[in-house]
């Protein structure tokens, strides 16, 4: 069982990326959220609001990693989304293929990894080579690890791994939590701390929700293209206030 952890971050000690970076968290993953809304509400069309917010990626980038995050996910596309109109859905694929083509390059300049979340199945072929490009160019870099959470779906992650685990045909004795983590997309990544949705909503939306089992929850009224680093401060102060039990007793701290 590990240890409850008391972070005690200052406003003060959080008023610059250069300041102590002791007690944010190690991994943040977003759930972007409200690029429709955000564009209705300017008369816009959903894909303008999802090219807007792919606009944003970038900054968001910068900023987590000048306050010296080491991963980054960010939940872009999930399996459910594929019943969305057929226009939308090719148009998100389309964005894609544009931000890894404008960012790849960007990334691995600021020593950024890029790393893919989910499958590649029902993508096309230019999208799938894209993205092996993109992690194939930026796989030794150390600064940030950052995570595209595209495709992507909490259940069928863990049906996956069930499933190949059987097929590898481990005894029950050996299947543990240890073992059953080898098995997830994210086997090389450490637990979310914090997991941050945009727009106001507050829910899981079938993300990471085996990794997520302790992860701390903030919920921003500020839909995804207009995150700054205001709000990203904001969630990272309000994260250290919060005391980390991981299922253990409050301590006397």
């Amino acid at each position: 069982m590990k240890h409850s952890v008391r972070n005690s971050m200052s406003v003060a000690e959080l008023s610059s990326p250069q300041s102590s970076m002791s007690s944010i968290p190690s991994h943040v993953a977003i759930i972007m959220d409200g690029n429709g809304r955000w564009a209705q509400s300017r008369g816009l069309t959903r894909l303008e609001g999802h090219s807007a917010g792919t606009d944003n990626v970038h900054h968001v980038v910068q900023v987590f990693a000048d306050y010296g995050i080491k991963y980054l996910t960010l939940y872009a596309f999930s399996t459910e989304n594929w019943t969305r109109p057929n226009e939308e859905v090719q148009g998100l694929f389309q964005i894609l293929e544009g931000i890894i083509d404008k960012e790849a390059e960007s990334l691995h300049k600021e020593n950024v990894k890029l790393m893919h979340l989910g499958t590649l199945g029902g993508l096309t072929e230019e999208l799938q080579k894209k993205i092996k490009d993109g992690v194939e160019l930026t796989k030794n870099n150390t600064r940030m690890t950052l995570n595209l959470a595209f495709n992507y779906g909490g259940r069928s992650e863990i049906l996956n791994a069930v499933r190949r685990i059987i097929e590898d045909g481990l005894s029950v004795d050996d299947i543990n939590e240890a073992t059953f983590h080898r098995y997830l997309l994210t086997s090389e990544l450490p637990d979310p701390d914090l997991i941050i949705r945009t727009a106001g909503e507050i829910r899981l939306s079938n993300f990471l929700i085996w990794q997520a089992a302790y992860s701390e929850y903030y919920s921003t009224p500020t839909p995804w293209p207009d995150l700054r680093e205001g709000d990203i401060k904001q969630a990272l102060l309000e994260y250290s206030r919060r005391e980390r039990r991981f299922g253990g007793v409050r301590s006397n701290k």
